[in-house]
């Protein structure tokens, strides 16, 4: 890992407490980027933080977010701004599901999960792009929005219909935001993993079983990479860094519009 790769970014990424935010916090530190964590959970974001100074290459703040509210995303852009002086890439991974059946989802699951899944990433990237614009282009490169996908961007699946729908919200979003960001230098881009142990995964797989859809814990790890995956395993969040750092960094100045999927093969089958 290159540690000077990310050296000179300032970078806002959301849901950073755990998961794929934590690692991705991390991997950005580790090549000299400077990280505010923000995330509902500010005393785990906070521990995150603490390893990355803690580690001596980027830094790192953390500042408490409700990603829904307007307010807060721009506190958490003002914050990041005060920590490091600017701010040039906002990664937008904050994100949950309540799996149910299509006649079963009612109006707190809808708003529950597109609320947060893709209000929340509108807000963020509008908010973010405020402050971009505000402190002018830059000399060589674009300001970079990077949004969190998922192999529900682009298949459909019979028990998640709304995380499905806010999924495909994201990759709208990714697009629509190209098109109406280009003329301020900031490119808009993103990734959709597949199956990535996290948190977020380890509790679908208790609902998935709860609502009737798996008969036990585990049954929809076992049945995807058997039936859905190119790649025989599912991810973890260090399988997913890699690409979340070409999209911050200069190497993909030239890329705007894309969702990459990062799913073991899924999308293909």
């Amino acid at each position: 890992m290159d540690p000077n790769r990310l050296k000179g970014k300032n970078i806002l990424i959301t849901g950073a407490a755990r998961g794929m935010g934590a690692a991705n916090a991390e991997s950005f530190a580790a090549q000299g980027a400077n990280v505010c964590l923000g995330d509902l959970d500010v005393a785990e974001a906070q521990k995150v933080a603490d390893g990355i100074n803690a580690a001596g290459n980027g830094k790192a703040v953390a500042v408490k977010m409700d990603v829904t509210k307007r307010e807060d995303n721009a506190a958490a852009v003002a914050a990041t701004v005060e920590a490091f002086g600017s701010i040039n890439v906002g990664l937008f991974n904050a994100g949950l599901n309540k799996p149910r059946f299509f006649m079963d989802i009612d109006e707190d699951n809808w708003d529950m999960i597109m609320n947060v899944n893709t209000k929340a990433m509108w807000l963020g990237m509008q908010e973010t792009a405020r402050q971009m614009i505000k402190q002018g282009p830059m000399e060589d490169h674009p300001y970079k929005l990077i949004n969190v996908g998922s192999i529900a961007s682009r298949k459909p699946l019979v028990d998640v219909t709304v995380y499905c729908t806010s999924k495909y919200g994201c990759l709208a979003l990714t697009e629509c935001g190209a098109l109406g960001l280009a003329e301020h230098n900031i490119t808009v881009n993103g990734y959709a993993p597949g199956v990535v142990v996290t948190p977020l995964w380890e509790q679908l797989d208790k609902d998935l079983v709860e609502i009737g859809f798996k008969e036990r814990e585990g049954q929809a790890y076992d049945d995807i990479v058997a039936n859905n995956l190119v790649i025989k395993r599912v991810s973890y969040p260090n399988d997913i860094t890699g690409t979340a750092s070409f999209l911050a960094s200069d190497d993909s100045d030239y890329m705007t519009g894309q969702m990459i999927s990062i799913d073991g093969g899924w999308v293909t089958k």
